[in-house]
């Protein structure tokens, strides 16, 4: 394994375990190289490749700080929608529901759970330029989240622009560092059809996610339906 990659995994494990939190500054690359052993480059190089991953960021005149889903530049990075001029969407969240229930099989092989094991669950709707277009339905362990409640996730939801992942991270201390999507094309329902202003039977992108916190543990399934009359999915492939 290359060094820089070792140092790279030194990191990562050091931002696992908690020892720098969301949002704090991390020891300088000078600091980081005498504290491994290393050179400077190596740990510039380990460095570069973590704020690829958007892990890290560089703040300029600064430094280099742990990346947190409450800052302005990270808090949608996940969302891939776009309206049909190309530009990006940014939402407004209602929230629908909370409540509690046991995992089926098939969220349960997602999250890595067992079978009937307790979930929290969160529905909201996310409208843009004032139409509601995103319907999310969003499951969680709820060994992960002890003392949620929908008050909670209520008045997180509006101090926060919508965004659950925040919530994760400030209250919970997990930290959403990557997810793997399914996309398909299904017909609306009757419920998701009224949530989301359009007629039974309408064609919606449905997108399953489940999302990663350090070390490849899921701690999030969602299923959002999409109605993508006036917005599509972006996505970069490198």
């Amino acid at each position: 394994m290359p060094l820089y990659e070792q140092i790279k995994r030194l990191i990562t494990r050091s931002l696992s375990d908690g020892e720098w939190q969301p949002g704090a500054m991390i020891p300088s690359e000078m600091a980081l190289a005498d504290r491994y052993e290393v050179s400077q480059g190596t740990v510039r190089k380990a460095i570069n490749e973590l704020v690829a991953e958007n892990m890290l960021m560089r703040r300029q005149g600064k430094g280099t700080f742990v990346a947190t889903h409450a800052d302005d530049g990270t808090t949608y990075r996940f969302l891939h929608l776009r309206n049909l001029a190309g530009e990006q969407a940014y939402p407004q969240s209602t929230f629908i529901g909370f409540g509690r229930g046991k995992a089926d099989a098939s969220v349960a092989r997602r999250l890595g759970a067992r079978s009937g094991s307790a979930l929290v669950q969160v529905q909201r709707v996310l409208t843009l330029s004032g139409k509601a277009v995103v319907y999310d339905d969003i499951r969680l362990p709820a060994a992960l989240l002890k003392g949620i409640s929908s008050a909670m996730v209520e008045e997180h939801v509006n101090a926060y622009k919508g965004t659950l992942y925040s919530l994760y991270e400030t209250q919970y201390q997990i930290r959403i560092i990557s997810a793997e999507e399914r996309i398909r094309a299904v017909l609306a329902d009757e419920p998701v059809a009224t949530l989301l202003g359009v007629a039974v039977g309408a064609p919606l992108l449905c997108i399953e996610r489940v999302a990663f916190t350090y070390k490849n543990q899921p701690v999030e399934w969602r299923m959002s339906y999409v109605n993508t009359e006036h917005h599509y999915y972006f996505d970069e492939l490198n």
